[in-house]
């Protein structure tokens, strides 16, 4: 994923009203969950997700496979 992508997929998916949990994939299969929209920073490519507990977890855009609008729960 380019980091302009990365970038405007994350951004809309914080700002949207009302805000709807997403799912991360990153290469490799490892998946969390975006339940709210404070608990991401991202900036120039890079992100840090805060999960629950505070367990942060760093991610650029090359490390994404896809992002899936809808819960990690949830068949796509």
């Amino acid at each position: 994923m380019t980091a302009e992508n990365f970038e405007r997929v994350l951004t809309g998916l914080t700002q949207s009203t009302p805000f709807r949990i997403f799912t991360v994939e990153l290469h490799g299969g490892q998946r969390f969950e975006v339940d709210h929209p404070g608990a991401l920073v991202h900036r120039d490519g890079v992100a840090v997700f805060l999960a629950p507990g505070g367990i942060p977890i760093w991610f650029d855009h090359e490390s994404v496979n896809q992002v899936i609008g809808a819960s990690a729960n949830t068949s796509v």
